[in-house]
């Protein structure tokens, strides 16, 4: 069973900035496809952005040209720079893994929450 834990989140002024990590229990280099979702309250989650093991990225519509993902195998993680952050991007945000047979794993979540 993969361990994911997510840290960084909490609670910050419009326009500014905060990066959450989020460490995996083995080997990064095992998941097709590392990837940060983001549950607001009332709301579906939704899909932020994408990093696949080949480094190819992927961001949603909302988010892209403020947010950056990236990996470091060396140390197991992968990372959501978040800049200039908006009052619509406060919701958990959560780490999810998928493997190579397909199996996904997820965090706990981290609170993100943006004041305007």
């Amino acid at each position: 069973q993969v361990q994911l834990v997510e840290s960084g989140g909490g609670l910050v002024q419009a326009g500014e900035s905060l990066l959450l990590s989020c460490k995996a229990s083995e080997p990064i280099d095992n998941f097709v496809f590392m990837n940060w979702y983001r549950q607001a309250p009332g709301k579906q989650r939704e899909l932020v952005a994408v990093i696949a093991r080949g480094g190819a990225t992927t961001y949603a519509d909302s988010v892209r040209g403020r947010f950056m993902i990236s990996r470091n195998n060396a140390e197991n993680t992968v990372a959501l720079q978040m800049n200039d952050l908006k009052s619509q991007d406060t919701a958990v945000y959560y780490c999810n893994v998928r493997d190579k047979v397909a199996r996904d794993f997820w965090g706990h979540g981290t609170q993100v929450t943006v004041s305007s």
